[in-house]
C-alpha cells in the first residue's frame, strides 16, 4: 500500500520548504493566500500573531520589503531582518499594550496561524482555536485601518458557525479561505475579513 495521499502533500511541502530555507511548511499557505487573495495590497503595517518559528513572517519579508512588521509569540524566535519581535503571550493584556506601542497605534494587517496545545478531545481543542481567533479579531477592531484586514486561522467544529456571525457582524466583508499546502481533510480553514466597521480612519 502507498503512503495516504495527505501525507505525500505534507511531506511535499516540508521538504520544499526546507530546500528553500523557510522555517516552516505552513509558509506555503501564506504565500498561496497573498498570491490568490492579494492580500498585500495596500498593507504598510503588519501585526503577526504566534509567529514563531517564524515560517509566515519568512513570507511576510519577502514579499514586501517595505513592510512594517511586527510579530508576536510565547515562545522564542530567531531574528529576521527589521522584524520587532515581542516574546508574550497573545491573552496578557500587557503583551497587546506592547504591540499596540511597537505598531504605532495602527496596522493594516493582522495575522494569525495560532493553534492551541492540543489536548486531543476534539470539543476542547475547538474551543480553544476559536477562543485564540476571537482574540485575533478583538486585536484586529482595535488597531485596522478602515481598509484594514484580518486573516486568522480557525477549526470547523462546535462553535465555528456562531463565530463566523460574529466577524461579519464586525467586517464588511468575510471570506473562508483554503489554501492548496493545507490538507483537504484537515478542519483547518483561514478566515479573511476586510474593512472593520466604525473605523473612520
Amino acid at each position: 500500500m502507498g503512503r495516504p495521499r495527505g501525507n505525500r502533500r505534507r511531506e511535499h511541502y516540508y521538504r520544499t520548504a526546507k530546500k528553500q530555507g523557510y522555517r516552516s511548511r505552513s509558509a506555503f499557505k501564506l504565500k498561496q493566500i497573498i498570491r490568490k487573495h492579494k492580500l498585500l495590497r495596500g498593507v504598510d503595517r503588519v501585526v503577526e500573531l504566534c509567529s514563531s518559528p517564524g515560517g509566515w513572517t519568512q513570507v511576510l519579508r519577502e514579499e514586501g520589503e517595505h513592510l512594517e512588521i511586527v510579530a508576536v509569540d510565547i515562545s522564542s524566535m530567531s531574528p529576521l531582518p527589521r522584524v520587532s519581535f515581542i516574546k508574550g503571550d497573545i491573552t496578557d493584556s500587557k503583551t497587546i499594550d506592547e504591540v499596540k506601542q511597537r505598531i504605532g497605534g495602527t496596522a493594516d494587517l493582522v495575522l494569525s496561524d495560532c493553534s492551541p496545545n492540543v489536548t486531543g478531545i476534539w470539543e476542547v481543542d475547538v474551543t480553544r482555536q476559536l477562543d485564540l481567533a476571537e482574540r485575533t479579531i478583538d486585536l484586529a477592531m482595535e488597531i485596522l485601518t478602515k481598509n484594514g484586514k484580518a486573516l486568522t486561522k480557525v477549526f470547523q467544529g462546535p462553535g465555528f458557525k456562531e463565530f463566523l456571525e460574529s466577524v461579519k457582524d464586525r467586517f464588511e466583508l468575510v471570506r473562508l479561505v483554503k489554501p492548496d499546502a493545507s490538507r483537504k481533510t484537515s478542519a483547518e480553514i483561514y478566515m479573511l475579513a476586510m474593512h472593520p466597521k466604525g473605523v473612520k480612519e
